[in-house]
């Protein structure tokens, strides 16, 4: 993680920050749903294409000092620059910017009194939270594939952590339609269809510039299927599950998952599809694109 000189309370935060937002969203999203694709889209239609991105922030600290990396504009500023010079990237941006924050694998129900997601950074200026998610199926798949090419990680440890991340989606499904403060942004949706981006940038206050999927961004790897591509429109982003169901692990995460009643309540109540395929696999349907069609 970066990190820039220690938080002062008693130092104004955009002072801090080096310029004044006109927007400031904070985004909540599992890995491997899309998050950096969509946080590219939001910077490409920033006010005059202005925007800061402070990504994968640690929770419980002030954004500001526990970000992963930087983002000026939509392009990544080196980890000696960004290390206690946010004052300076800010004032290059100017006052109106957006201010981008990202959390990764975590839910705004981690959000508690006393206990506040970013630490001591004033909430009342973040102008609105962003809820992002995608489709079980896949987004399981990406998962799984993702954590299939560390090697270095057992078995045992690959289950481990997926199961971990299963249940922490389910509980940011839990939230989709609970918090009206809360924009969600479905990855499924928007990757499909440009008339949900644009409505999409409108519910933010946002004006429209570039309602294309952008390039596929380099943060995590990229597409764990599709290395060889650069353009995001021939990602086939809605067909990994079916290119997963030959793996075993993978197998193992749905018929776990399958089985867990709260669970697929909550996928029902956004992916009746997904759910529908989950209960025949509950059911003892075969593991094949035919069976669970």
């Amino acid at each position: 993680m970066l990190a820039s000189p220690a938080y002062n309370a008693q130092v104004p935060e955009w002072q801090r920050l080096g310029f004044v937002p006109g927007l400031t969203l904070r985004a909540f999203g599992m890995r491997r749903s899309g998050n950096h694709a969509i946080i590219g889209w939001l910077q490409r239609n920033a006010p005059q294409g202005r925007a800061l991105f402070l990504n994968d922030c640690r929770r419980r600290q002030h954004p500001m000092e526990a970000f992963a990396s930087v983002q000026a504009n939509g392009q990544k500023v080196s980890r000696r620059r960004a290390r206690g010079n946010l004052p300076k990237i800010g004032r290059e941006l100017g006052d109106g910017a957006l201010l981008l924050i990202s959390y990764e694998d975590v839910s705004p129900l981690h959000n508690l009194p006393g206990k506040p997601i970013s630490g001591d950074f004033n909430q009342s200026l973040i102008s609105r939270n962003i809820l992002i998610y995608r489709s079980f199926l896949n987004w399981a798949a990406s998962m799984t594939k993702k954590l299939e090419t560390n090697k270095t990680f057992s078995i045992v440890r690959r289950m481990s952590v997926l199961l971990r991340s299963v249940d922490l989606y389910g509980d940011l499904l839990s939230c989709v339609r609970k918090d009206q403060d809360t924009q969600p942004i479905c990855y499924d949706d928007w990757a499909a269809n440009p008339d949900y981006r644009a409505d999409t940038l409108q519910k933010l206050g946002l004006e429209q510039r570039d309602n294309s999927l952008g390039d596929i961004p380099s943060f995590g790897g990229g597409s764990s299927f599709q290395k060889d591509t650069d353009d995001s429109a021939q990602l086939t982003t809605d067909q990994r599950w079916r290119q997963m169901l030959g793996d075993p692990l993978y197998q193992h995460i749905l018929q776990i998952s399958a089985r867990d009643p709260k669970l697929l309540a909550r996928i029902e109540s956004l992916f009746p599809e997904d759910a529908a395929i989950l209960q025949k696999i509950a059911g003892g349907s075969p593991m094949t694109p035919e069976a669970l069609q």
